[in-house]
């Protein structure tokens, strides 16, 4: 079985008629790409970017829904484009998959500093003696493929964290608070906006025994939690964006003890300087690191410690 994908290029100012469209004659989902090859940088909140140019994917169920037997969808395709200025239509057809399982087969285990490794819940540990953190990203942030993500667990790796009181901010999968402990930790405080993270980090926690040591929290259950148990906090890993790290630095300050070592990703290296700048009254901050390959160069770590 098949669905019937119907795509058409237009200008952003025309999206939101376009979807409109597409669902009113029985789409059952839309997706927006970039026509071309133009960046979205980070958004200030409330906004919502688009491309210049979108290309929009509108999927039919032509599997259940018997009134698509006579539907002319190129005609159909037509229509829409004309109505909302398209450049260009086109269709295809998507193959019915296990779609729960079928991003699986994408992820491999993936090798980090220190001999730690991040392996996918269903698939063998390739050093049984390694390090392992055993990972189902679920959806949330964090399965060790991004850039910013291997940039800390390096870092993470080559820390002496043994005893210590670590807080994860934006902790996504709960891979870094997970990898810290692991790798020594005596507790970690895992903090995020999205109540999918929080699921998934005490999941994770929980798929690699580690979960008595890791609480974890949205925003405001952290501040409570703060309010009763004050104890400052050993080493911060927080990969987030750019915007939110200058926010929360001198938050982050107020965390940490004096000496403690912190960890900031999730920002591009024209972000470095305005971020160091916003660090630099409480910290001592390190040069940026960054790998050193044309795909992953221009994420950016800082690192250093509380002054």
């Amino acid at each position: 079985m098949s669905w019937q994908q119907l795509h058409l290029q237009c200008p952003k100012s025309a999206v939101e008629l376009a979807e409109a469209l597409f669902y009113e004659v029985g789409a059952v989902s839309i997706l927006l790409e970039d026509a071309g090859d133009e960046p979205l940088f980070e958004p200030l909140p409330g906004e919502e970017p688009l491309w210049s140019d979108v290309v929009i994917t509108a999927i039919f169920d032509t599997n259940s829904d018997d009134s698509f037997a006579s539907t002319d969808f190129e005609s159909l395709a037509s229509e829409i484009a004309t109505e909302v200025d398209a450049t260009r239509f086109w269709l295809t057809r998507l193959d019915d998959k296990d779609w729960t399982r079928e991003w699986m087969t994408y992820y491999k285990p993936i090798k980090c500093a220190g001999n730690l490794w991040i392996v996918p819940e269903w698939l063998d540990a390739p050093e049984p003696d390694a390090t392992n953190l055993i990972l189902d990203p679920g959806l949330a942030f964090g399965t060790g493929y991004h850039a910013t993500t291997r940039l800390c667990l390096d870092w993470l790796s080559e820390q002496d964290l043994t005893d210590k009181l670590v807080i994860d901010y934006g902790c996504g999968s709960g891979i870094l608070g997970v990898a810290a402990l692991l790798l020594g930790a005596r507790q970690v405080l895992a903090v995020d906006i999205d109540p999918q993270a929080v699921l998934a980090t005490n999941q994770n926690a929980a798929l690699n025994g580690v979960a008595d040591k890791l609480i974890a929290f949205l925003p405001e259950d952290f501040v409570a939690y703060r309010k009763d148990n004050p104890e400052l906090c050993d080493t911060i890993t927080a990969n987030i964006l750019a915007k939110p790290l200058i926010h929360f630095a001198p938050t982050f300050s107020e965390l940490l003890k004096d000496g403690g070592s912190i960890v900031l990703a999730g920002l591009i290296q024209n972000q470095t300087q305005d971020v160091i700048n916003a660090y630099t009254p409480y910290f001592d901050i390190d040069a940026p690191y960054a790998y050193d390959n044309a795909e992953d160069g221009h994420w950016n770590r800082l690192s250093g410690h509380k002054k």
